[in-house]
């Protein structure tokens, strides 16, 4: 799967997706750099952190020399368009103009399924185009367009929805009883585990024949009511109620079939058997 051994890697934003991109390129023998506002006091597995904020250039001097290949994931402070253009465009261009181009070899920008808005649950691919319905989704399309004009080579992940551990809040809130789902008409959902996002941006980073976009998600689009009735199921708790469906998601069906040709497998590759693994079910 290497191209090469011994790559220089930056992760330009180091969150809980982050640290598990930077943990399975350690263990492929990298050496592997994290950008953090606050980094931790001490390393975890070979990692070398790094402080800086992205939406603060003044802050971003002194980047390591001959990095090969950037991880770009950064989260914004905040859910609001200023937000996300400080990390998602100020922030990519300040880290590219910081790095080394002529060391450079590929970086790879962590997107969403977002940029799409709502296909009446309709097959969605990498060649759909991208009509995103909100500021979020319009942001991160930007800066996908922005990387795609610069002259280096650069592969787009569009994230579906993560789920796996210390992101249990949907179970919670079943067990609360917090939670309604449309059941007038089909709205598909679509999951990735986190462990299985993490391992795809890895795979796609260190490929040698990565393309240029790719859909992150799992093998199994499922209508939301089935996805939370079989949830529901696991813990004991009462089928939701029906409901409206999510604000601003829209009914897709996510297709991953680039990703699986590029070689790449899910470990998880249907919600319902990731989440019954992740609550010991």
């Amino acid at each position: 799967m290497l191209a090469t051994t011994g790559e220089r890697v930056l992760l330009a934003g180091c969150g809980d997706v982050g640290l598990r991109v930077a943990r399975l390129l350690c263990a492929q023998g990298h050496a592997v750099f994290a950008l953090r506002r606050r980094p931790p006091a001490s390393g975890d597995g070979g990692i070398r952190w790094l402080a800086g904020d992205l939406a603060s250039p003044a802050t971003m001097g002194g980047l390591p020399a001959g990095i090969t290949r950037l991880v770009y994931l950064p989260a914004p402070d905040a859910r609001d368009r200023a937000a996300y253009e400080a990390v998602f465009l100020g922030g990519l261009r300040t880290v590219l103009a910081a790095l080394d181009r002529t060391a450079l070899q590929r970086v790879l920008f962590v997107s969403s399924s977002a940029v799409y808005g709502d296909h009446a649950g309709g097959w969605v691919d990498e060649d759909t185009p991208a009509r995103p319905p909100g500021f979020n989704g319009a942001v991160l399309l930007e800066a996908e367009q922005w990387l795609g004009a610069q002259p280096v080579s650069s592969t787009v992940v569009r994230l579906a929805g993560l789920y796996g551990p210390g992101r249990l809040q949907l179970i919670e809130r079943l067990r609360a009883g917090q939670v309604a789902v449309p059941r007038g008409r089909v709205h598909w959902a679509n999951r990735i585990h986190v462990d299985d996002a993490a391992a795809a941006i890895a795979h796609l980073l260190t490929s040698p024949d990565a393309g240029a976009l790719y859909l992150g998600v799992d093998d199994t689009p499922l209508p939301l009511d089935v996805l939370y009735d079989h949830l529901a199921s696991l813990i004991g708790a009462p089928s939701p109620p029906g409901g409206p469906p999510p604000a601003g998601v829209g009914s897709k069906r996510l297709c991953n079939a680039r990703l699986r040709a590029s070689g790449f497998v899910p470990r998880w590759p249907d919600a319902r058997q990731g989440y019954a693994a992740l609550l010991g079910t």
